[in-house]
């Protein structure tokens, strides 16, 4: 079973691929529907708010497997254009396919040149169906392969973080909630440090951030941006197996270490 993320402004289109979608089994070599019990996950959005609402609220534990836009949603150009974005900064492996009535437009050329999209399927074709299942079939082998996620890690020393799942490890140790063993490090402290690893070895302010970030301004303060700062030293120095050890790293400057008065910080991965 796969999670679809799906947005279409006309029931039609929704009403021709739905079924198709729910039951495909998108597993290399697969001739077979999926059983009734293990259809796909398909989320349909009409409008581009709804679905950009949808993305903001999922936690990347529910992270779709992939995602299909349409580009021109409700007269608006820019619509299907708005959602990708979102979705890649959100999790920037995601593949996505354009399925669009613009094929071989300046919307096609503009979809490419900006990045959104690794595919632009024309809806009014012979085998429509068909073509959509195999390209869908060709991203998702990419995607969910070993290899594939080798190249969705951001990786600094002995940390990693897959930039599909949004898991973190240190050492080979997943990185925790310091507050609860039992749960995962939460999103934003996540968030955080693959911008700080993102930023080596330049430092990151706590404007900037709260920019990259797209919290409220007026509400993301440095005390905001400290604490989420010691979290994320306590459940990397529980990962380390020595806290004193880790805590007297970041002291020194590496890990993630303090830069100047401004409230800034920086990741230098440990020597």
């Amino acid at each position: 079973m796969i999670k679809i993320f799906w947005v279409e402004d006309q029931s039609h289109w929704i009403d021709k691929f739905r079924a198709l979608l729910e039951r495909t089994d998108f597993a290399p070599g697969a001739e077979t529907d999926l059983p009734d019990a293990e259809h796909n996950k398909l989320e349909v959005f009409k409008f581009s708010e709804a679905a950009l609402a949808r993305i903001s609220q999922t936690d990347d534990a529910d992270a779709p497997h992939i995602a299909i836009l349409d580009a021109s949603l409700n007269g608006n150009d820019d619509g299907g254009f708005s959602v990708s974005r979102a979705l890649l900064k959100k999790w920037p492996a995601l593949p996505i396919v354009f399925l669009s009535e613009h094929s071989g437009t300046g919307i096609e050329q503009k979809a490419f040149e900006q990045g959104v999209t690794q595919d632009f399927i024309a809806k009014h074709q012979r085998n429509i169906e068909g073509v959509l299942l195999w390209r869908m079939k060709a991203l998702l082998r990419q995607s969910l392969t070993p290899a594939a996620n080798k190249k969705s890690q951001l990786v600094s020393g002995e940390l990693r973080i897959d930039l599909v799942s949004w898991e973190v490890w240190w050492k080979g140790q997943k990185l925790m909630n310091p507050a609860n063993q039992a749960r995962p490090l939460a999103p934003t402290p996540r968030k955080i440090l693959r911008f700080l690893v993102e930023a080596s070895p330049r430092p990151v302010t706590t404007l900037q951030m709260a920019e990259w970030l797209d919290a409220d301004l007026e509400k993301f303060s440095y005390a905001n941006y400290r604490q989420h700062i010691k979290t994320l030293r306590k459940s990397l120095a529980l990962a380390h197996g020595d806290e004193e050890a880790f805590m007297n790293l970041c002291k020194a400057g590496q890990g993630i270490a303090t830069f100047g008065a401004e409230g800034a910080y920086l990741w230098k991965a440990p020597a």
